[in-house]
C-alpha cells in the first residue's frame, strides 16, 4: 500500500493476494480463529485472472475452488458481532454465508457477512488453494 492509502478505506480488490478472488459470491465453509492466525476456509470464486481459474461447468455462473484465507502475524481481534447459523444449500452444502465486506483501514481489516464482523489486526491477507 501506499501513503496515499494511509488516509483511506482500500478495498480487498486492491490487495494483490485478494485482487483475482470475488468474495460477495463465495461461501464461507468455515471459520478457525487462533492466537497467531485468523482463517477463513472457502468455497472460493476466482476470477478469470486467476491462474487456476478454469471456465464454470454448464449450469453455474462462477469458477469456484476449495482454498484458506488466511490473515497471518494476528495482533488483535475483535469481533463485533458473531452468530454461528448455518444455511443449506440446494445440495445438502451447508456454509456460513458471503464475505460481504473486507476492507483495511487505519491498519485494521474489517470482514463482514451472513456469519458476523469481525476486526482483525494482522499481516497482509493471503489466499490459498486447498490440496
Amino acid at each position: 500500500m501506499s501513503s496515499d492509502d494511509a488516509g483511506r478505506a482500500v478495498d480487498y480488490t486492491e490487495i494483490p493476494a485478494l485482487s483475482r478472488l470475488y468474495l460477495a459470491d463465495s461461501y464461507v465453509l468455515d471459520i478457525i480463529e487462533t492466537a497467531a492466525q485468523f482463517v477463513f476456509r472457502l468455497d472460493a470464486v476466482l476470477t478469470p485472472q486467476h491462474p487456476a481459474y478454469l471456465p464454470p461447468p454448464a449450469g453455474q455462473r462462477h469458477c469456484y475452488a476449495r482454498g484458506e484465507l488466511t490473515f497471518p502475524d494476528v495482533v488483535s481481534i475483535e469481533w463485533v458481532a458473531r452468530t454461528n447459523r448455518r444455511y443449506t444449500d440446494a445440495d445438502g452444502d451447508k456454509d456460513l454465508g458471503n464475505i460481504d465486506i473486507l476492507r483495511l483501514g487505519e491498519g485494521v481489516f474489517t470482514v463482514e457477512g451472513d456469519w458476523g464482523c469481525v476486526r482483525i489486526v494482522a499481516a497482509q491477507p493471503i489466499f490459498e488453494l486447498s490440496g
